[in-house]
């Protein structure tokens, strides 16, 4: 088994987002740091999927705008 590497940092956090994480930490019979470890990782894949771009998102938008009726008449 492999020791993962660790980096100390500093930061802050509102008192009941770090109270809620050393809850989920005691609940789980789990260390403070793996919670926060977990929270951070999945953060990070959130962020990083795929998501429209504006201009893109805003395109649709015209167009439903635009074609709803002929959208509704399609959809049937």
């Amino acid at each position: 088994m492999s020791t993962a590497i660790r980096e100390k940092f500093s930061s802050q956090a509102a008192p009941d987002v770090l109270a809620a994480l050393r809850q989920i930490a005691e609940s789980q019979g789990r260390q403070f740091q793996s919670v926060l470890d977990e929270a951070l990782r999945d953060y990070i894949e959130r962020q990083q999927k795929e998501r429209p771009r504006r201009h893109v998102l805003a395109s649709f938008a015209s167009s439903l705008d635009q074609f709803d009726g002929l959208y509704r008449e399609l959809a049937k």
